[in-house]
């Protein structure tokens, strides 16, 4: 379907009389009805872009069929909520980060680019491929601070996410390890900037993945720990923090970490 290969994001297609019971507390859902004029009135929020609910209108399926949207992808096992104040979580998941979002509308994903922004390996190539050649070029467009560096390490740049599912791609680059003469500092200044950006453009729902852990060699627990504590103190300024993390071993020492930092 359309709507699947447009917002690459996962779909329960179910009968109306057979919709299991068990899916219904378990997921946020958008039904989408066969009736073009009906869905456009009704059934899509107004705060969805032009693209966002052109998306989704494509994907209308035939009469007597709905179209379950699970949201920020599927719930699974791999699912961690913390409260990170009153009125904002923290959201952990075992995932693909391009596949993410909440809303197309206030959402965000944040890139762990590097310094020139045109994509690169793991999770920067994934996301530049996923968004497509538009990115790319907007990306080129942004101001170089000095010769072949967009985005030094520890600021954050912003670019619309084009063909991604999320609303906005916020760029950063975290420290490499090794070569990085203050490496906390750094990744704390990354998720500091990426938070800031977000606010400014009164971005709601922000999903990280695990900034330098990759290629970069950042340790987990010393990352987690510096990634959990900076979001924390911007709490109050979004409604759901999310990271969307691949491999298990992240997964658990981030999962782990925040039990430490958030239960209390």
């Amino acid at each position: 379907m359309h709507l699947v290969k447009l917002i690459n994001t996962m779909m329960i297609i179910c009968r109306i009389a057979k919709a299991p019971q068990i899916l219904r507390p378990r997921i946020q859902c958008n039904i989408i009805s066969t009736n073009i004029t009906k869905l456009t009135s009704t059934l899509l929020p107004s705060s969805l872009s032009t693209k966002k609910r052109s998306l989704l209108e494509s994907g209308i399926v035939g009469s007597g069929v709905v179209v379950v949207r699970v949201s920020m992808m599927s719930s699974g096992t791999h699912d961690g909520r913390f409260a990170l104040s009153e009125t904002s979580t923290l959201i952990l998941k075992k995932g693909n980060i391009t596949q993410w979002f909440v809303d197309g509308s206030s959402d965000a994903i944040v890139n762990p680019a590097n310094e020139r922004m045109l994509g690169g390996g793991g999770a920067d190539g994934a996301i530049h491929r996923a968004a497509g050649p538009e990115l790319r070029e907007a990306c080129y467009k942004v101001p170089e601070v000095r010769p072949g560096v967009r985005c030094p390490t520890g600021e954050a740049r912003i670019t619309p996410g084009f063909k991604l599912p999320a609303s906005y791609v916020i760029h950063t680059v975290g420290p490499i390890y090794d070569m990085d003469s203050n490496p906390q500092a750094s990744l704390r200044s990354a998720y500091e900037n990426s938070l800031k950006v977000a606010k400014e453009k009164n971005i709601q729902y922000i999903a990280f993945t695990a900034i330098s852990c990759g290629v970069y060699g950042y340790p987990f627990e010393e990352a987690a720990t510096i990634a959990i504590s900076t979001i924390k103190e911007f709490a109050n300024y979004f409604k759901e923090v999310h990271f969307v993390l691949f491999s298990d071993e992240i997964y658990n020492v981030w999962l782990v970490k925040a039990k430490e930092m958030l239960q209390t």
